[in-house]
């Protein structure tokens, strides 16, 4: 019963679980920033102050308007189906400046936008602002939020790190009944696989429960970053914050390398730290290389800001899983 409860909380948590909208065309095209690669979110939470952006935001809701007038001339949508889609449309000055952004911006927005996306917006601006970077920003808020989380996420690196210790007798159970598909067979294996557990005092649906349950909140924080066009806006050390890897590199600023090489290490290292051996270990082994190397391309169209989110978030996965491991 109290599994029941725990899952029917995590689908309602993911039933709120909102989502980052991308800016397109009227093709249907993905709108991105040539200069810098960044893809546009189009649901936004402030204003823009890169002049190419605006330029890219305004000249989207100019063509989505001349198209409705065209359509409404045409007699192909009525006139109240004309006013509701233009006024459904972006207008970035209509938008909060991000520097003045508020909890209550926008009005109620669900539930979502209320507990999670607003508060987080407008906690990285002020700490951006407090600290006069914006990257520095999205790495002290990350640790935060990973520091308030931490009693659930090491409970879920405490018991993969038991797993890991009972992989040899797990293995040898598996091995016993390795040729035994009849129903007697599978019910002595499970009585005897829920024995070790008990005896170790291990539940290993529970590291999973347990990380599931911050992952709203971790969606939530890439949201509210994807959201905030200051962050784009600034630098971090020698990157801009807006240019992805694959579009520095083909215009000559080969050092964003770096970047990806980063988040393919903290991601490999990462997966290995968290990997429960809960099954064959070649298995693991082949999944861990395969979200690797996805992860890995997928970097390179990332904008650096989500890219420093990443390396963040990962590398405190790698400390807290050692710390995990020395204790247990």
């Amino acid at each position: 019963m109290r599994n029941k409860k725990i899952v029917i909380v995590l689908i309602a948590l993911f039933l709120l679980t909102g989502c980052t909208k991308q800016l397109t065309n009227l093709d249907g095209k993905v709108v991105k920033n040539e200069t810098t690669g960044q893809v546009l979110p189009a649901n936004i939470l402030c204003q823009p102050t890169d002049k190419e952006n605006i330029e890219l935001y305004n000249q989207v809701k100019t063509d989505k308007e001349e198209k409705l007038k065209e359509d409404y001339e045409n007699k192909k949508i009525s006139k109240k189906e004309y006013d509701k889609k233009k006024s459904s449309l972006l207008d970035i000055s209509k938008l909060p400046v991000c520097s003045k952004f508020k909890i209550t911006s926008g009005g109620y927005e669900g539930l979502w936008m209320t507990i999670f996306i607003k508060p987080l917006t407008w906690f990285l601006i002020k700490l951006g602002i407090l600290l006069k970077n914006y990257g520095l920003s999205i790495i002290i808020t990350t640790l935060i939020i990973r520091i308030v989380l931490y009693p659930l996420t090491q409970k879920t690196a405490k018991q993969s790190e038991v797993m890991k210790k009972l992989q040899p007798e797990i293995n040898k159970i598996e091995q016993k009944y390795k040729d035994k598909n009849d129903q007697q067979s599978m019910t002595l294996k499970s009585q005897e696989l829920m024995m070790l557990y008990k005896k170790y005092n291990v539940n290993p649906m529970s590291g999973c429960i347990f990380g599931f349950l911050q992952v709203p909140l971790f969606f939530a924080f890439y949201e509210s970053l994807y959201r905030l066009p200051a962050l784009f806006e600034d630098r971090f050390l020698i990157f801009d914050m807006s240019m992805t890897p694959l579009t520095a590199i083909t215009t000559g600023q080969i050092y964003y390398i770096i970047l990806p090489l980063l988040v393919g290490l903290v991601t490999y290292f990462s997966f290995r730290a968290n990997s429960a051996n809960m099954g064959q270990q070649s298995q693991m082994k082949t999944m861990t290389i395969v979200m690797m190397v996805l992860i890995l391309v997928t970097s390179f169209s990332m904008s650096s800001a989500i890219i420093l989110y990443w390396i963040t978030n990962s590398g405190f996965t790698i400390f807290q899983n050692q710390f995990a491991k020395r204790r247990s």
